[in-house]
């Protein structure tokens, strides 16, 4: 199926892809997807790019650690990236008033996390708002899909390679290509399964202390970016006992302790919705383009504060 819109080369090596918008763009909602996807490899893009606020576009953004690349990069590399990504946006529509957005799925929203909180955030170009689409923990994910030796085996390998200096080399585990599809290198298998303290890549365990929240969502306040978090009712992901709702408003509580602006009305849980709403009734998908219209038009308005552009 053919898909009218335009690529981009943000740097010599990497591009976007903007579905065609209904009318000419203003500001840019960049989304970026999770392990494993790529240019069209989530659904529900095509639909939400249909349905936008007048005068919005939405590009797909490949990164490094698009399709396999998850496996030999890291979250530090994807903050990188999305940082040319968003300078070459902010130049191609440099009207004042011109709003960029990032949305993240899954792992796009560990993306997000590392723009805004990790060391050298306040270089990266200012962001407008985020949304953040079923982040959901990697590791309680892989306790519940693996039998336990097999988790605590590869947990446990990766962390002896590591010690060893052998980070980036690639475990020879075939449990990691019968989950995702690719091997992994050992420091990137132990950031997404590290039971201890936290992984690079652990934001969204429901385990996790205020404390370590504190490092986190409690760091969003200072990029000055309106979030809006949004989880799927039904995301086959999620270990099914987790209070969906009283998670939400866990990271919430700790964004706005930090300063930080959360927009709780559009965001929420998505009932019904699947990990990538692929597949989902109709009227899901609507809840879920709906919400995201919802908070554009805030961030627009100006309603939830903007960040100062640099």
């Amino acid at each position: 199926m053919a898909h009218p819109g335009t690529l981009h080369r943000y740097t010599p090596r990497l591009v976007a892809f903007e579905h065609t918008p209904a009318t000419p763009a203003t500001h840019t909602l960049l989304w970026i997807g999770g392990l494993g996807d790529g240019l069209l490899t989530v659904p529900y893009p095509t639909t939400l790019s249909s349905s936008l606020p007048h005068s919005w576009s939405l590009a797909e953004v490949l990164l490094s650690s698009s399709y396999g690349g998850w496996a030999t990069s890291s979250l530090a590399r994807d903050a990188r990236e999305l940082a040319s990504s968003v300078s070459y946006f902010r130049s191609l529509r440099p009207a004042p008033g011109s709003k960029i957005v990032l949305m993240g799925h899954s792992t796009g929203c560990q993306d997000i996390m590392a723009y805004l909180t990790t060391p050298g955030f306040e270089k990266r170009p200012k962001l407008d708002g985020a949304i953040l689409q079923a982040g959901i923990s990697d590791r309680e994910a892989l306790v519940a899909a693996l039998p336990l030796g097999v988790y605590e085996e590869s947990v446990q390998v990766a962390r002896e390679w590591v010690k060893e200096g052998r980070g980036e080399d690639v475990l020879p585990l075939a449990v990691t290509t019968k989950i995702f599809g690719s091997a992994a290198s050992a420091e990137r298998w132990l950031s997404l399964t590290s039971p201890d303290k936290r992984g690079a890549d652990d934001y969204f365990s429901s385990d996790l202390e205020d404390a370590q929240l504190k490092e986190t969502f409690g760091k969003v306040g200072e990029s000055g970016t309106p979030l809006c978090f949004m989880l799927g009712g039904a995301d086959e992901y999620m270990p099914p006992e987790t209070d969906k709702g009283a998670l939400l408003e866990r990271w919430a509580k700790v964004v706005r302790e930090g300063g930080g602006v959360v927009d709780e009305e559009a965001g929420g849980v998505v009932e019904g919705a699947s990990h990538n709403l692929g597949g989902d009734p109709e009227g899901v998908v609507g809840d879920l383009v709906g919400r995201v219209g919802a908070f554009l038009g805030r961030v627009e308005r100006g309603e939830l504060g903007a960040a100062a552009h640099l």
